[in-house]
């Protein structure tokens, strides 16, 4: 497990209060290879980044995403802390990726998720390139082989490429639908722009669930909230995954796609709460986030957000 970085602890700073008043003083930093994770409170989350953006730079887009994970550290950190001591957080570190060694930065990402989930951790996995999908996928059903993972993805993008060569991050959830039995994905948000006929019929053919951005809005809800209840229902277990790149680029800049037709916060929050309160959500990631092009950290401070938000409706 080369691939693995232990975490940084500078990354976690900001006003020093020594009452825990701020998240930096609440996370801790465990490294992985040489520390053993504390035993588990009521609720235990943890972070782990995917410094990852080869397969970005394989599906043609722009790189820097592997920048994301050490920006949302740092968005996170000085924001108040309003967790009890029966929600603990902890910075397990990053998998890096080595030259184009995807493949192998994927098995070790799949491995260490697989020990987090292992010892009863939510993970909560920064990207990093929508690459890091199929490993975080393949980590989960190690620990849940005989569960139905639903996977919900907020994504202007279906990321259903089929393989030509090697996978990408357009390729993930093609990955996870042909080498497993069963397959069940919802996607909300996507753009007709942004996927070809190609990937429209591919969604057919795999029975994939999913609302276009024109219809995954707050004006929609009770049709996005029916869709999510009959697909949350089908399954054991749901898997989350937020592509940044599905906002609008008024909330979201700093992607490796941009667009300014993307979903708007406020559905989103809605979506965060429903899927948390059906107390099926086992694991989260957020991928895409682009610092290179980010403007004022606001894409980073967005994923931020979101990651406190589902904490706290997780713990509420």
């Amino acid at each position: 497990m080369n691939n693995y970085q232990k975490p940084d602890k500078d990354i976690w700073s900001g006003r020093s209060s020594e009452q825990q008043l701020y998240l930096h003083e609440k996370i801790n930093c465990i490294d992985l290879k040489n520390e053993i994770l504390p035993k588990k409170v009521k609720n235990s989350f943890a972070i782990l980044g995917y410094a990852c953006d080869t397969g970005v730079k394989r599906n043609n887009g722009r790189i820097g995403a592997k920048k994301g994970p050490e920006n949302i550290r740092k968005m996170l950190a000085p924001l108040s802390n309003h967790f009890n001591s029966t929600t603990q957080i902890v910075d397990v570190g990053n998998i890096v990726c080595h030259d184009d060694h995807l493949e192998k930065t994927q098995l070790e990402t799949s491995e260490y998720i697989s020990y987090l989930i292992e010892n009863t951790y939510f993970p909560i996995v920064l990207g990093g390139g929508h690459d890091l999908a199929y490993a975080h996928y393949n980590g989960l059903s190690k620990q849940y082989t005989d569960k139905t993972i639903g996977i919900i993805n907020l994504d202007a993008h279906f990321d259903l490429r089929q393989l030509t060569g090697k996978g990408n991050s357009g390729t993930p959830f093609y990955q996870i639908a042909k080498e497993n039995d069963s397959f069940y994905y919802c996607c909300l948000g996507i753009q007709k722009a942004s996927n070809n006929k190609i990937l429209f019929e591919t969604a057919k053919d795999l029975k994939v669930t999913y609302l276009e951005n024109t219809q995954f809005n707050i004006e929609n809800r009770d049709i996005v909230f029916s869709t999510l209840d009959q697909f949350i229902s089908s399954v054991d277990h749901i898997y989350l995954t937020i592509d940044l790149d599905g906002f609008s680029s008024a909330y979201a800049p700093g992607v490796s796609a941009p667009s300014p037709l993307g979903f708007s916060l406020d559905i989103v929050l809605e979506t965060l709460e429903f899927i948390c309160n059906s107390n099926k959500l086992i694991s989260l990631d957020l991928v895409e986030l682009n610092p290179i092009y980010d403007i004022d950290n606001v894409t980073a401070r967005l994923a931020a957000r979101l990651i406190y938000s589902i904490i706290e409706k997780i713990t509420s």
